[in-house]
C-alpha cells in the first residue's frame, strides 16, 4: 500500500524506539512520531534511524519530540491514526507488573490526557505494565469509546508458547499455532485445545507434563528476561507484537489477534480489559471473536476476568 498518515509512540525506551523503527521500516506511514520527556533522546534517536532509509530503502520519515509534564511537545502527534503508549517504568528483577501500578498510572494518565487533546480520532494501543490495568486506565483517561483502546498482550504471550513449543519440539516456528488469552500476568490462559503443531493437535505431539512446563514457562515469560537482563525487560519480542497491531489497523485488515479488548457477553464475561481474540481494523476492534474453548478453558478465562476485574476498578481513582 501506498505510504500515508501518522503513528506515535509514546516512550522512547528500548520498547518504543524498537516498535518506532519497525513501523518506520514498513514503510506504510508518511511519518513516524516518537515522543519521550528527557531531553534531546527522542530526537537524536529519530536522527539515527533517519540516517539509516538509505541503507533500509525506506521513505518514511521520523520525527523525534521531547514532551514536558505539563504537555508540552504533544503537539507533535496531532492528527496521528494510532498512538502507542509504551511510557513508564520497566520491570526490575524480583518485580511483578502489578509492583508498577501506581507509578505507571500516573505516567500512563497523563499521556492519555494528552492524545485525547492532540489526537482525538486515534486508535490507541496500551503497553505499558501492569497492561491491563493500563488499559482500562487510558479509556477512562481519554474518554475514548472502548473499542479504539486495546491492549498489546496476547500476542506476545502467544508468540512466547509457540517459540517454546517450536524448541522443544526442534520444529520450525512456523509449524506451530498456539494461543493465550486472560491477562497479561498470573491469571494468563493458554489454550492448549487451539494449539497445533504442523495442523496436529499439540497434544497428539508432546505429553501433558511438557505441555504444562511451556505453559508455566510462558506465564513467566517476561519475568525470566527480565532476570537475565538483570537492568530491564523484553523488547524484540513485544515491540514485534505491537508494530504488527499498528498494520492492521493501519490496513484495516480485520486480522485475528489475541488483544486486551473491552468484553461486554462475549464467553459469558461482560464489563471489563481482558486478553481475547478480536478483529481489528480502521477504528480499533471490530468485534471480539469467541474462541471455542474447552470447559476448563473457559473457567480459567472466567477465573481471570474477575482477576482483573476488581483492579480494573481501582485504576479511576489512580
Amino acid at each position: 500500500m501506498a505510504r500515508s498518515g501518522k503513528v506515535t509512540v509514546v516512550g522512547a525506551g528500548f520498547y518504543g524506539s524498537t516498535t518506532a523503527l519497525r513501523l518506520a521500516e514498513y514503510d506504510i506511514f508518511e511519518e513516524v512520531v516518537l515522543t519521550d520527556v528527557v531531553d534531546g533522546k527522542a530526537e537524536g534517536i529519530a536522527l539515527d534511524m533517519q540516517q539509516s532509509r538509505p541503507v533500509e530503502g525506506f521513505e518514511t520519515k521520523v520525527t523525534g519530540k521531547t514532551t514536558g509534564t505539563d504537555g508540552s511537545g504533544y503537539e507533535v502527534i496531532a492528527g496521528s491514526e494510532v498512538v502507542v503508549i509504551t511510557a513508564g517504568l520497566p520491570r526490575k528483577p524480583g518485580m511483578s507488573r502489578m509492583d508498577l501500578i501506581e507509578v505507571n498510572a500516573k505516567i500512563v494518565r497523563s499521556v492519555a490526557e494528552n492524545i485525547a487533546q492532540h489526537a482525538p480520532e486515534a486508535v490507541v494501543i496500551v503497553v505499558s505494565n501492569p497492561l491491563d490495568e493500563m488499559t482500562a486506565l487510558t479509556q477512562i483517561a481519554t474518554g475514548f469509546p472502548k473499542s479504539r483502546v486495546i491492549g498489546q498482550a496476547g500476542m506476545l504471550d502467544t508468540a512466547r508458547f509457540s517459540f517454546f513449543v517450536a524448541e522443544a519440539l526442534d520444529v520450525p516456528v512456523g509449524s506451530v499455532r498456539t494461543l493465550t488469552l486472560g491477562s497479561h500476568g498470573d491469571t494468563m490462559v493458554p489454550v492448549p485445545s487451539a494449539c497445533t503443531v504442523d495442523g496436529k493437535p499439540l497434544a497428539d505431539v508432546m505429553d501433558q507434563a511438557k505441555i504444562d512446563e511451556l505453559v508455566t514457562r510462558t506465564r513467566n515469560g517476561g519475568a525470566e528476561i527480565v532476570a537475565l537482563l538483570k537492568t530491564g525487560s523484553a523488547y524484540y519480542a513485544p515491540s514485534a507484537a505491537a508494530a504488527r497491531m499498528v498494520k492492521a489497523v493501519k490496513e484495516d485488515s480485520g486480522a485475528v489477534m489475541p488483544v486486551c479488548a473491552w468484553v461486554d457477553g462475549e464467553h459469558g464475561i461482560s464489563g471489563v480489559y481482558l486478553g481475547v481474540e478480536a478483529e481489528l481494523g480502521k477504528d480499533g476492534i471490530r468485534k471480539v471473536v469467541e474462541t471455542k474453548l474447552t470447559e476448563s478453558e473457559l473457567a480459567s478465562l472466567k477465573e481471570a476476568a474477575e482477576a482483573v476485574r476488581a483492579k480494573q476498578a481501582d485504576v479511576k481513582d489512580l
